[in-house]
């Protein structure tokens, strides 16, 4: 079976196609996936100020994020950017904005509808800020469509434990990366294994958490992908911010953990930050990248 045909990525592009056609739900009767009915209150709980949010062409933000890696990331005027599964453009325009005329940011989703609806917003975009800086890619990021060593940050913003395949994007993550280059991610992910009712439950997965991996397999993926520097830091008050008390998609999750727990007790928002070895060497497909 192709990544293309596998039935998590058919489950993903389903819920987020109807994001993408709908700015709003995508779970049938659960009214949120990742807070998507609360945009601007899932932004601000996760780490964007009202200054960011003032910045974005309308509709951009859908309310999808667990953290703002564009903040923790750095940029410089000048640099070249990569968003994993980059939606309706958030994070591609604020990164836009601060590598400036020079630089350039790229946008990768695999959701044809998500695509469209960056590439509307770029020309907003563009008129607002007189920036001609951005690009939106279909495409999986299990196999980016970009070169080699070709960019200098890459961001993701709660989209890695979507894939099918992590141990893979990471790999095409340091592909992509210059010697040198940095990462800056936020993502759900284990602090212990998750229930088997919450771990098989489609909408936990579009709601991101489903799919998350154990904190200790991330950092061994990284490191495996021949990533350095690696640090993962919690963004406190994410989980709550995504899924509010007062939200279907939070009782129907609760539901399906033991008596007693909540979501936090199993997952958190973390901040992935890590830079790719100067001495990494490229070797056949299929195979890890090793140092030279």
């Amino acid at each position: 079976m192709s990544l293309s045909d596998h039935p998590t990525h058919e489950s993903v592009r389903k819920a987020y196609g109807a994001i993408a056609a709908t700015s709003g739900s995508c779970c049938g009767p659960l009214s949120s996936c990742c807070g998507g009915a609360r945009p601007s209150e899932v932004a601000r709980g996760v780490g964007y100020s009202d200054a960011d949010l003032a910045l974005l062409p309308s509709g951009a933000n859908l309310g999808l994020s667990c953290g703002n890696p564009t903040a923790m990331a750095e940029l410089q005027p000048g640099e070249t950017v990569l968003d994993l599964g980059s939606g309706a453009g958030m994070d591609v325009f604020l990164a836009a904005q601060r590598v400036g005329a020079a630089g350039h940011v790229h946008g990768v989703d695999m959701t044809r509808e998500m695509v469209a609806r960056a590439r509307s917003h770029a020309a907003d975009f563009r008129r607002r800020t007189g920036l001609d800086n951005v690009t939106f890619h279909h495409g999986q990021i299990e196999t980016l469509p970009l070169p080699d060593a070709s960019v200098d940050v890459v961001l993701s913003n709660c989209v890695l434990n979507l894939s099918p395949d992590q141990p893979r994007v990471w790999k095409e993550i340091s592909r992509v990366l210059r010697p040198g280059g940095r990462v800056s991610i936020s993502d759900m992910v284990l602090l212990r294994p998750l229930p088997e009712a919450l771990r098989t439950s489609v909408e936990a997965l579009v709601g991101c958490i489903a799919g998350a991996s154990l904190k200790e397999d991330v950092e061994r993926m990284m490191r495996e992908a021949g990533l350095e520097e690696i640090q993962l830091r919690p963004k406190d008050g994410a989980v709550e911010a995504m899924l509010p008390g007062d939200d279907p998609m939070t009782g129907h999750l609760l539901g399906l953990l033991p008596e007693g727990t909540q979501p936090a007790d199993f997952i958190a928002s973390l901040i992935l930050s890590a830079r790719k070895s100067q001495n990494v060497s490229r070797i056949p497909a299929g195979d890890t990248e090793k140092p030279a």
